[in-house]
């Protein structure tokens, strides 16, 4: 990854056309929300990101996608997108960070884009990794993945200048976390629970006087930790990924993607190297933005568009016009 980003990565003109990437997956799935079909609404994401990125003045590579080339027509990692005239940039995307909430309407589904100067975002293979986040306003390296996830709390709490039971904690919902879950108990910390969309679950922490959510652990998708480090770079917080491999096919897939320390711990500036931006719209309604709503004669979205270069959050709202 480079740590100088090239000149012409605009990031002031480019975020509302990546704003419009996420707007239109968002109302392509808005179709199948609650229709129980999570592989319609996944690709009915799909193709509606594809054909917005394609229209950007970018020369794009997916970095953080879908799986692989042979994959398609999911949005493939390597596949190149935009009109290859504009700057180069790596591309991570989830064009439907929740398909199982889309599916049965509950809430938190997300589309999900983040655009950075080429070589800038980590490639993070398929594979699982370990999470570690926290909001902004608290000393560097307070907590770390080498801690229990009682010394997590116990530090945090002590940094905040109150008792552990004070602290919430978001975690996936799996059996994998239940001794985590049973130790973060232990310390008279609460936990809320969440089935799917661990990107959200990140972005939580960073607004944790409006979500009440202090901290995120736990193990999920790779690419899905590059997602959230892209948005905590541009909303403030700290957070720490390891990667996770169950077999030596998972070593491999990380060697292909030029992963050669399989133990080490990346920061969030060390997933997000440079200038980031962000967009994210939703699909079911959520404590981050609202979801779709269908009115007489349009369809309402509503999106955050985020900067790291200023720290700027901008909430858009779009009624998209029905014909």
């Amino acid at each position: 990854m480079s740590s100088s980003a090239p000149t012409d990565f605009n990031d002031r003109m480019l975020s509302l056309g990546l704003a419009r990437v996420s707007e239109a997956a968002a109302l392509a799935s808005a179709q199948l929300i609650g229709r129980g079909d999570e592989k319609a609404a996944d690709q009915a994401a799909v193709n509606a990101m594809r054909d917005q990125l394609n229209k950007l003045d970018i020369d794009g590579v997916v970095v953080i996608g879908e799986g692989e080339r042979d994959e398609a027509p999911m949005l493939f990692i390597g596949e190149e997108v935009g009109s290859g005239k504009g700057p180069a940039v790596d591309i991570a995307l989830d064009p439907l960070e929740g398909t199982t909430l889309t599916a049965k309407d509950m809430p938190n589904a997300l589309t999900v884009i983040a655009m950075a100067p080429r070589g800038t975002l980590l490639h993070a293979p398929d594979v699982y990794m370990d999470k570690l986040a926290i909001g902004p306003g608290y000393p560097e390296n307070v907590v770390a993945l080498d801690m229990t996830p009682a010394e997590r709390v116990s530090e945090l709490a002590r940094a905040r200048g109150c008792q552990p039971r004070d602290i919430t904690v978001c975690v996936l919902e799996r059996p994998r976390h239940e001794d985590m879950i049973a130790e973060l108990r232990s310390t008279g910390a609460a936990i809320r629970l969440i089935t799917d969309g661990d990107v959200a679950g990140v972005i939580h922490c960073a607004e944790a006087d409006v979500t009440g959510i202090d901290m995120y652990m736990g193990s999920g998708g790779a690419p899905e930790g590059v997602l959230a480090a892209s948005a905590l770079k541009c909303m403030g917080g700290q957070m720490w990924g390891r990667l996770l491999f169950r077999n030596d096919d998972e070593r491999a897939r990380a060697a292909k993607a030029g992963i050669t320390d399989f133990d080490r711990v990346y920061s969030r500036d060390e997933m997000v190297t440079h200038d980031v931006i962000f967009a994210a719209t939703g699909v079911t309604d959520g404590s981050i933005v609202k979801g779709i709503k269908r009115e007489p004669f349009c369809l309402t979205t509503e999106t955050i568009l985020m900067r790291s270069k200023t720290g700027s959050l901008r909430r858009m709202i779009y009624r998209h016009p029905l014909k």
